[in-house]
């Protein structure tokens, strides 16, 4: 098939899933999420993404929310883990089963324009040097407030490669995305994993925010159109936790 077929193929299946949704319509979780789960337009198994818009300006410093969670069910995707240490943490990361492990040369190697891994974690002690990296990193290097930055690496990395730990952080639209399963996970795994990361940004909240602060919260699949939840129920599960 020709990749322009391919696409048409594509477009016309994701416009008869997206006719499945009522787009002003605020659904109860347990159908948004069956909706979700049902209306992808992949045939593999589809990540379910949350989307959640919060009433802070990013654009103030004290407002960008930003943070780490462990979902009860886990995401689903394993990710490669690259950690900055030595001795016995670099031996401990090892054992946890990071698939990259190292200090100066693994700091050259990066350098060196190496890019083979999902998320970066350091024990402090490396982070003065690891801070050469920050023009190359960006946003991807470790940090303090995502969790990737600590002292017990076995903990982190087991976490990550689990799946279980999911990171979070605001972008300039005031929208945090972020994955809370697949779409063969039950409806209450995804329900619960929705539930923790809801109750974990409630809780990130900045005192500076002002207002409504959970403003919108929509679920999709990969390729799936955006299915809007009932704000007022789903926000009360996630503080009741």
């Amino acid at each position: 098939m020709r990749k322009q077929d391919r696409k048409h193929v594509v477009s016309k299946r994701y416009t008869a899933e997206k006719a499945k949704v009522e787009k002003t319509r605020e659904y109860d979780v347990v159908e948004a999420i069956e909706l979700a789960k049902s209306t992808s337009s992949t045939k593999f198994d589809s990540t379910v993404d949350v989307a959640v818009r919060l009433g802070v300006d990013p654009r103030q410093g004290d407002q960008v929310v930003r943070g780490t969670t462990d979902l009860p069910h886990g995401t689903g995707k394993t990710q490669k883990v690259a950690v900055f240490a030595r001795g016995a943490q670099a031996d401990a990361a090892t054992a946890a089963g990071a698939d990259e492990v190292g200090a100066e040369d693994l700091i050259a190697k990066i350098q060196s324009g190496w890019r083979d891994f999902d998320v970066l974690v350091a024990t402090p002690d490396m982070m003065p040097m690891v801070g050469r990296l920050g023009r190359v990193l960006g946003p991807r290097m470790p940090n303090p407030k995502s969790g990737t930055v600590t002292p017990d690496v076995s903990k982190v990395v087991n976490a990550i490669k689990k799946a279980t730990r999911v990171a979070y952080r605001v972008d300039k639209a005031g929208i945090v995305h972020a994955p809370i399963g697949k779409a063969s996970f039950s409806v209450e795994a995804i329900n619960e994993n929705l539930v923790v990361l809801l109750n974990a940004l409630i809780k990130a909240r900045p005192s500076s925010a002002k207002g409504r602060y959970v403003q919108k919260v929509t679920l999709s699949s990969t390729m799936g159109p955006g299915v809007n939840l009932d704000l007022v129920a789903v926000t009360r599960s996630a503080e009741r936790i």
